[in-house]
């Protein structure tokens, strides 16, 4: 398995965009438009759009320099 595949249910943890928003430390507009450019991945279960840890931790990843 590559190292974004998730091995068990263990290793899932969603957040509500409103929590992503305070762990990356941006704005409710910069959210919406990296998840509107795609930067950042999301789910959406129902009517709530999450965003996986795994999804949080490329987001940063992919902006280190």
């Amino acid at each position: 398995m590559g190292n974004n595949t998730i091995t068990n249910d263990a290793d899932i943890r969603l957040v509500s965009i409103k929590e992503a928003q305070k762990i990356l430390g941006i704005s409710n507009w910069a959210i919406y438009q990296q998840i509107n450019k795609r930067a950042l991945k999301t789910v959406k279960i129902g009517g709530r759009r999450l965003v996986s840890a795994q999804a949080l931790g490329e987001f940063v990843r992919n902006r280190e320099r």
